[in-house]
């Protein structure tokens, strides 16, 4: 197994691999948080050693404060970084989907109760 360090920056499709981007852009999710980063890495079975909410990328210390996303996540797993992080990023967007879904579901339910 394993471990290394996960930056929410690693995945986000707003970024150019210069700023520390590491899969394909069509791959990548758009604003991803250390939250998700972490609930899809456990959902995949991959163990989180350390969380840190506020530290950010050193990579990323020439952009705009709007592409710096704050957070790193220790994450140990069987297989090597690239592919782990190519796994989380499509977890990150299954998990998106189940929640917009739910949301149009809910939304379509107290629309029908106010009629």
């Amino acid at each position: 197994m394993g471990k290394f360090i996960v930056w929410p920056s690693e995945i986000d499709a707003r970024l150019p691999r210069k700023y520390g981007r590491v899969i394909r852009k069509d791959l990548a999710v758009e604003k991803p948080s250390i939250h998700e980063i972490v609930e899809a890495a456990e959902s995949l079975g991959m163990k989180v050693i350390e969380l840190e909410g506020e530290k950010i990328n050193p990579r990323l210390s020439g952009l705009d404060e709007e592409y710096r996303l704050r957070g790193m996540a220790r994450v140990e797993s069987p297989h090597g970084k690239t592919k782990s992080l190519r796994l989380i990023a499509q977890k990150i967007r299954e998990i998106r989907k189940i929640r917009a879904k739910q949301s149009k579901s809910k939304k379509h339910k107290s629309k029908r109760k106010k009629r």
